[in-house]
């Protein structure tokens, strides 16, 4: 559900923005500020020494640059990014939050239930705005299969089946801070954070129970380790020499989550639904099954080169479908959803515009990540999603103001 939050500073007043954490996902920031032209990056945190550099690169030689939130505290800020480690990332924004500083944090929003209800609760009880960078809200693809949803295409949802093939993952979660645990929980929920809200969001629901089953089956017997402390994940990444799986070399020192995972969900609206993920297939894509009532619609690619199938009519196999929309082409990464979502961050800090992406919905993609993780790890039985807050829920949904 999109939010209206209270007027901010103007539509056409000039942002001064910080940016906490400058590693793979810092470029956003310096992306949302020459997009926008009307916004500057002016601090930026982050302990390596070379992140310090490549601050000074990409925001000029007057932006402060420190290696903690202190830098960014006296900044005289309007919002700032925070990329940082997940599990930093409760920390950074209610600090940022506190001192009144309107923020967007990169998915998932936390690791634990309880960081991700602290943020929340500190939003609402300062009243700074707070918005969670869930992209995929504004992919085409995913727009195209809500519309054809909300059209009634396929009658009403009754299953939402989702399959991550993550065919760089050795290279993107295995080489760095996201091998461990400490730092990110699960990959189920670093990685699945985004499938599993474009699952709620496409059904109309949230998870209220899960189980789920994973292990660690082919990373774990790479013997080949390194300290990549300060690099980026464009520095190592490879397609064509890291192959196959079990030919890798490099990966970080501790290796400690899933790289295939499984999980089952039933939806307070009585939807189910499924995510599954590996990190070491050949291929790299989503593939996203609706099926309802009255038909069943799927994505066979993510861009502008894929196409949306429709089955609506009795069949046996019929492998183009009934019907068939080309998913449209827009510019930018993550195939145009980047740019509409840095867009419309700033829209949200200068005027309370209305936004596609929810902190509810990202708190329930934390929750049922999170859970799962716990199912996984123990004896995959099913477990009960913690619910939020209804105080909370009702101040989110109601644009971010108090009620009444």
């Amino acid at each position: 559900m999109a939010t209206q939050a209270a007027s901010g500073p103007g539509a056409d007043a000039h942002l001064r923005l910080g940016l906490v954490g400058n590693g793979n996902r810092g470029v956003i920031a310096q992306r949302a500020s020459i997009d926008d032209g009307n916004a500057t990056v002016v601090a930026v945190a982050d302990p390596h020494p070379r992140a310090q550099d490549r601050a000074r690169e990409r925001f000029g030689a007057d932006v402060a640059v420190g290696s903690d939130l202190g830098v960014l505290l006296g900044a005289d800020l309007d919002a700032a990014f925070v990329t940082s480690l997940d599990h930093q990332h409760a920390d950074h924004v209610v600090a940022l939050l506190e001192a009144g500083v309107d923020v967007f944090v990169d998915k998932p929003m936390a690791t634990t239930v309880a960081d991700a209800d602290r943020m929340l609760a500190t939003a609402r009880s300062t009243e700074s705005r707070l918005y969670v960078g869930h992209n995929m809200r504004h992919m085409p693809v995913i727009r195209l299969m809500r519309d054809l949803v909300l059209q009634g295409r396929i009658g009403q949802v009754k299953a939402v089946w989702c399959r991550y093939f993550v065919g760089d993952g050795g290279d993107r979660f295995f080489k760095d801070w996201h091998a461990e645990r400490a730092n990110v929980n699960t990959l189920l929920l670093q990685k699945g954070a985004h499938d599993i809200d474009v699952i709620h969001w496409l059904a109309g629901g949230y998870t209220r129970r899960v189980s789920a089953m994973g292990g660690l089956t082919v990373y774990g017997d790479v013997t080949s380790r390194m300290d990549r402390t300060g690099q980026v994940v464009t520095e190592w990444l490879d397609r064509e020499k890291n192959w196959p799986p079990l030919a890798q070399e490099g990966l970080n020192p501790v290796v400690d989550v899933e790289d295939i995972s499984m999980m089952t969900m039933r939806l307070d609206n009585g939807v189910f639904a499924t995510y599954s993920e590996c990190h070491y297939t050949p291929d790299y894509w989503r593939n996203y099954t609706i099926i309802g009532t009255e038909g069943r619609i799927e994505n066979f690619g993510l861009g502008h080169d894929g196409v949306v199938r429709l089955w609506n009519r009795r069949t046996e196999y019929n492998a183009e479908g009934d019907e068939q929309f080309p998913i449209p082409d827009v510019e930018g990464g993550h195939h145009g959803a980047d740019p509409a979502l840095l867009s419309e961050f700033l829209d949200f800090v200068r005027t309370g515009a209305p936004t596609a992406t929810s902190p509810v919905a990202a708190r329930e993609a934390v929750a049922a990540g999170a859970t799962a993780a716990e199912s996984m790890r123990g004896d995959s039985g099913a477990l009960d999603v913690p619910e939020l807050d209804p105080a909370l829920r009702a101040y989110f949904e109601n644009g971010q103001r108090q009620p009444g």
